[in-house]
């Protein structure tokens, strides 16, 4: 199965950055001959405190989504919080993504499943693969055409998580495709006081290692300048390192 890989920024800042990381997204697109997916959310429900930026909110962020796809001709992803911001995006998006500690959320996975999207399901921090048959089984029967799963590692004590990169190929048999989410796996949650904190270096490794266990597609928020990103800008791989990490996973 010929890889995909889903790009983008962490949450919605502002148009230019979008534009920004579209315009070097196509560019890879092309000279790479790969397919890829522009991520980012319009909303960041689930940040570590009430104070941290949560992005323009769904109205005007399906909007600025709606305008990259239609100026880049990327297919877009995003993630929902609840089941009632499925619908909306009905048409908009190409993927709807379910976050990882809502993954069990019937409700949230059925609403997704029958806007017709792709459903990209992130495995819980708390389960394990073969857990994840179930979530996907509730979004087939509601109609799912396509669902994919993706491994971003597991908690491991306080402020940490592991990757058990076993979960690849143990998730084949109930996605369509199995993604590793390279950039979430690298998180330190809430270490980084009030926010997350994360050791991006490793992300390169964390790619080329979820290769070696038959990953289906690869997931990377990046940024122009990660360290001054509005959200998990620790975990983040900065723009112009892309087209070297893609080299590396195509070679």
């Amino acid at each position: 199965m010929t890889p995909i890989f889903i790009a983008g920024p962490c949450v919605i800042e502002s148009a230019e950055l979008l534009d920004a990381v579209a315009n070097e997204l196509v560019r890879l697109k092309e000279k790479l001959g790969i397919t890829v997916y522009f991520k980012a959310s319009f909303d960041k429900a689930n940040r570590t405190s009430i104070h941290s930026f949560r992005g323009p909110g769904l109205e005007k962020g399906a909007a600025m989504l709606a305008d990259v796809k239609e100026k880049y001709g990327l297919p877009v992803l995003t993630d929902i919080h609840e089941s009632w911001q499925a619908e909306p995006l009905r048409g908009v998006v190409d993927v709807l993504q379910i976050p990882a500690f809502l993954c069990r959320q019937t409700d949230l996975l059925v609403a997704a499943a029958q806007t017709g999207a792709i459903v990209n399901i992130k495995k819980a921090q708390f389960l394990s693969g073969e857990d994840m048959q179930f979530p996907v089984e509730k979004c087939r029967e509601a109609g799912a055409k396509e669902v994919w799963l993706t491994e971003r590692g597991n908690s491991f004590g306080y402020n940490n998580l592991v990757v058990d990169f076993r979960n690849i190929p143990l998730m084949k048999p109930y996605a369509d495709r199995v993604v590793m989410d390279c950039t979430h796996s690298v998180q330190r949650p809430g270490a980084a006081g009030g926010k997350t904190g994360g050791d991006r270096q490793f992300v390169p490794a964390m790619a080329l290692a979820a290769k070696a266990f038959g990953a289906d597609g690869y997931f990377f928020e990046t940024h122009p300048d990660p360290d001054h990103a509005l959200s998990d800008g620790p975990n983040m791989l900065p723009l112009g390192q892309m087209e070297a990490v893609l080299e590396s996973l195509l070679a």
